[in-house]
């Protein structure tokens, strides 16, 4: 297998088209096989050993076996550093033309029409990925969409955590797992039923967790977003809405993608949030004090967000010096600068003096109309009666809510250290990089949400839209698949329902109550993922390897590698091949136990837990 693997490259190099800088292009090379490309033809007829591999007779008639020659190549072990075939260009294209003129544009770039799963539990372990492109067999890809069981279930309430009753349509749910498969999963019952998406995405700055070790980085990105994105969409009520905060490294790719996925004309707003209250004097070209918070609507013409509460120091503007049974009020002008003769009229004012309109304006109204307000009590001479007159405003007739602007300041949304401060508060530790302020989810909350509507994050991180979603009663579902979840998240979660006075707490009258539950993907090739990032030594992880390869979940790629001698081929390898080609042995489809498999005895599933599992897909929100 080994000298196999030798001749094909050193034959394939030959070929100028299906080189860059040295390496071999994996996807070039696979799309040349499948098209029975006549060069690449001739080329592996002329050797024996190739030959006899990848060519069947049939009646003295060779048949190229394309299908085995596909899965040959895709073999991490043969090619474990080659690229992809396209350029490494991301931009806009139309017909395939990046940077043309057109009324539709889309944004392009290597992977596009593949999934990224997103394996990572830990911020500080790079995954090295795999991509399943759409062009695979159909049944793989419902295979990896398909709902997944649940284990670990438990419910927490005031009193503290106790039996999973029944599932309720009114229930808030903390979820472990990877959250594209779990996404697609909770899409089986929710689907069309998320009035809000939240979501506070890795920024891909190479610090933020998105640490995925692939040489198109913003491809990745953008390929892991539009895998999630697609979904989150399928799960929005049809008046419902996505906010996506992000910084200025990726907000624009990700307006441009979220036109394609949403439609452009469904978008809403970019709000502009200051997270930095003072600026930072040690930057190296400016002062970077704000993100973005991108939002798009299900169907726009449904959406009708909410008005911001009236704040106390708008309605200290209004007072009642005449007592007036009407209550509160403020002066507001009564002349225009449009000017119409017939609204240019003299006034006598309470003291007798008569006063006209500024020169060039007139009043407002006809004379008629005035003097209709002036017996209605409606037009205010000053205290003294002899000002030019004014039309009393009343507070209880101006619209009860305010339109929200496009930006916020940081005391109106919170900022960082704002967000920082109640982590600490809460755990007595910074326990999380980039949490977000309560107040910022409050006001996204409000402005998109009413009473019992469910909102949806899936990048729980530190927890705060579900806090906050908690407190402002709504329901909620927080997906999250790093390994902090249960001591940031659920225990964030459990002080909010014994009435934790942190965050928004004093603002909303929040004393504790309610519920919610948790539980887990139930680990099936996940659990493999998760011993490689606890090994250690070299021993440690040839034992894993054993173990992995006589696994029944396996990538059917590698059935001829694995038929050969694995074991020698893996102790040739560095230890971060080594890494990699494990990853990709295991079936990604396989991460989790599909819920359709709960009965089968090979997972070792409760009885118990299958109950739940039954019970929760047969919701109905």
């Amino acid at each position: 297998m080994q000298n196999l693997f030798t001749d094909l490259k050193e034959l394939l190099q030959q070929d100028e088209r299906l080189v860059e800088d040295g390496a071999l292009l994996k996807n070039k090379v696979i799309e040349l096989g499948l098209q029975l490309d006549p060069v690449l033809i001739g080329r592996l007829l002329s050797s024996p050993g190739i030959k006899k591999h990848f060519f069947i007779e049939l009646d003295d008639i060779l048949v190229f076996d394309k299908i085995r020659f596909q899965q040959f190549i895709s073999n991490k072990a043969f090619l474990p550093d080659s690229y992809t075939f396209f350029k490494n260009k991301i931009g806009l294209t139309v017909s395939n033309e990046f940077i043309s003129e057109g009324k539709e544009v889309v944004l392009t770039w290597p992977y596009k029409d593949c999934v990224l799963e997103g394996g990572q539990t830990k911020k500080d372990i790079r995954s090295n990925e795999i991509f399943w492109n759409e062009i695979l067999a159909p049944d793989e890809i419902d295979r990896l969409f398909a709902e997944k069981a649940f284990t670990n279930f438990k419910s927490y309430a005031a009193g503290g955590e106790g039996k999973t009753p029944e599932f309720s349509p009114a229930d808030n749910f903390i979820i472990k797992g990877n959250n594209l498969i779990a996404l697609h999963s909770v899409s089986k019952v929710y689907s069309g039923k998320i009035k809000l998406i939240y979501i506070d995405p890795p920024y891909n700055t190479g610090s933020d967790g998105f640490n995925y070790n692939d040489s198109f980085s913003h491809s990745t990105w953008l390929t892991f977003m539009r895998n999630r994105l697609e979904i989150a969409k399928e799960l929005l009520r049809e008046d419902g809405t996505i906010w996506i905060n992000i910084d200025d490294k990726e907000s624009h790719y990700l307006k441009v993608l979220c036109d394609e996925i949403f439609g452009r004309d469904n978008f809403v707003i970019n709000f502009i949030w200051q997270k930095k209250y003072s600026p930072a004097n040690d930057a190296r070209w400016f002062s970077d004090t704000h993100d973005h918070i991108l939002v798009f609507a299900k169907n726009k013409s449904l959406f009708r967000p909410n008005l911001l509460p009236r704040s106390e120091e708008m309605n200290k503007r209004y007072s009642n010096p005449d007592n007036d049974p009407r209550g509160p009020w403020k002066p507001g002008g009564f002349s225009v600068k449009t000017y119409s003769k017939e609204y240019d009229y003299p006034i006598e004012t309470p003291s007798g003096k008569i006063v006209y309109p500024p020169k060039g304006s007139c009043w407002q109204t006809s004379k008629e109309n005035y003097l209709k307000k002036l017996a209605d009590n409606r037009i205010w001479f000053g205290r003294k009666g002899s000002s030019k007159p004014q039309l009393k405003q009343f507070l209880c007739e101006v619209q009860q809510g305010v339109v929200a602007k496009s930006i916020w300041s940081y005391d109106e949304a919170g900022h960082n250290q704002v967000a920082r401060n109640e982590i600490i508060k809460l755990f007595g530790d910074f326990v999380f990089a980039t949490p977000k302020p309560e107040k910022l989810l409050k006001r996204i909350i409000e402005l998109s949400t009413r009473d019992n509507d469910i909102v949806l994050d899936f990048f729980l991180g530190s927890g705060t839209t579900a806090a906050v979603a908690h407190k402002m009663k709504r329901s909620y579902i927080g997906i999250d698949q790093m390994d902090y979840i249960e001591e940031v998240a659920v225990n964030r979660l459990k002080k909010v329902i014994t009435g934790e006075q942190g965050g928004i707490s004093p603002e909303v009258n929040w004393n504790g109550g309610g519920s919610f539950r948790y539980m887990e993907l139930m680990n099936l090739n996940m659990a493999f993922l998760e011993s490689l990032n606890k090994v250690e030594t070299g021993n440690e992880m040839g034992k894993l390897f054993k173990n992995i390869i006589k696994s029944p979940c396996l990538n059917y790629r590698f059935t001829d590698f694995i038929a050969g001698n694995p074991e020698d081929i893996f102790n040739t390898l560095s230890w971060k091949d080594k890494r990699r080609l494990i990853i990709e042995l295991l079936d990604k489809n396989n991460l989790y136990v599909p819920f359709s498999e709960i009965e089968d005895k090979g997972h070792n599933v409760f009885s118990g837990d299958i109950t739940l599992n039954r019970q929760f897909y047969s919701m109905k929100p």
